[in-house]
């Protein structure tokens, strides 16, 4: 089975900090590129960080740059989104995917999908 599984979402105050993880199973994450993406409702999905599997670059939207980091940890084969001073306008269910390549933020050719963890900033 090639799967992920986000984690670590929940309720932050504006301003707050969570840490998204994003583990995989059946596959080695560290030959992909790894997109992290966001739906708030009503909303289309945007990208929002991706991480290059060459040399492990990483890509900020302009919404989150400044403010969230991605990382990989190859021995836990685990990508992670932390997530800084966040805001109202940063609630929405967070996704990652496994992909071939990053155009800029966004992760192309993807493979596999979690089934998103909901993060929600609200005062």
């Amino acid at each position: 089975q090639l799967q992920l599984v986000e984690s670590g979402g929940g309720l932050v105050q504006p301003g707050g900090s969570l840490r998204l993880s994003c583990a995989a199973s059946g596959f080695t994450l560290d030959g992909y590129a790894i997109g992290w993406f966001r739906q708030a409702p009503g909303e289309e999905r945007e990208g929002v960080s991706c991480i290059s599997t060459s040399d492990g670059s990483p890509y900020y939207g302009y919404s989150v740059k400044g403010r969230f980091t991605i990382s990989r940890d190859n021995a836990k084969n685990t990508v992670y989104l932390q997530m800084n001073s966040l805001k109202p306008a940063d609630t929405a269910v967070y996704y990652c995917a496994a992909g071939v390549y990053c155009s800029n933020y966004v992760c192309y050719d993807t493979t596999s999908w979690g089934q998103g963890t909901q993060v929600t900033v609200s005062s």
